[in-house]
């Protein structure tokens, strides 16, 4: 079974998280009630991170994931933050001399990481391949850059097809959403395309099968998160 998975423009996507960036922090938080902060935290725990690894993080935002890992990696290891958003990656440089935590935060395409092969021990992205033109494309970049053995991690939403909670979630973000990203940064429309974007993009087996079809992992799984409110995906380099 094919899945097609044909990401927006990304200059829309560019246009829509710079408009947004200096009240996304407080959106987030708002619209999932911090639970975000803890799936996160989740998405660390499982990638099976150690103290001196290193870890790229892509389509990065204000570098709330890459500043979970760089926590555990301690100071003898190393994290990246990449994001083609320049509005974005200001915050998370700003946040990291704040922190006093070691994160590079640098300008760069998830379809094209300026970084040689099997360099780093995880790549990451979360709440970001789905606003990617080529998903696909983005797994394979991710594994590119991560050593054999190594894992992709993805943290993202996606169309739940749970019995129970499937349809609260869409309800919630059809209009909660849109609602609360507007009461924070005034920009309704851009949490309107946001709640759209999650509902048509695949989740479950059917972002596994995106994973099989990338052809770079050996294995692939994930868990569930509040009932299908969002995924997590481990993806192990081969």
């Amino acid at each position: 079974m094919q899945i097609q998975a044909k990401g927006p423009d990304p200059q829309f996507i560019k246009d829509l998280f710079s408009s947004i960036s200096p009240g996304y922090d407080r959106a987030n938080d708002l619209m999932t009630f911090g639970i975000a902060r803890l799936w996160r935290r989740q998405l660390v725990q499982w990638s099976g991170i150690q103290p001196g690894d290193q870890v790229i993080d892509c389509a990065t935002g204000t570098g709330e994931l890459a500043f979970a890992f760089k926590e555990v990696v301690g100071p003898t290891g190393k994290v990246k933050g990449v994001d083609f958003c320049s509005e974005m990656l200001a915050m998370a440089s700003k946040k990291a001399r704040k922190s006093g935590l070691d994160v590079e935060f640098k300008l760069a395409d998830a379809l094209d990481l300026p970084y040689e092969d099997n360099r780093f021990t995880v790549s990451s992205i979360a709440f970001g391949i789905r606003n990617v033109q080529d998903p696909i494309k983005a797994l394979q970049e991710m594994a590119r850059v991560t050593k054999p053995g190594g894992r992709v991690m993805v943290l993202e939403t996606g169309d739940s097809r749970m019995p129970v909670f499937g349809p609260m979630i869409k309800f919630y973000f059809q209009v909660g959403v849109p609602l609360l990203g507007s009461l924070v940064t005034g920009k309704r429309s851009a949490y309107e395309y946001l709640n759209s974007s999650s509902n048509r993009f695949p989740g479950q087996e059917n972002f596994l099968e995106l994973m099989r079809q990338a052809n770079c992992f050996s294995s692939w799984e994930h868990k569930n998160l509040l009932g299908g409110a969002s995924y997590l995906y481990r993806g192990l380099v081969r």
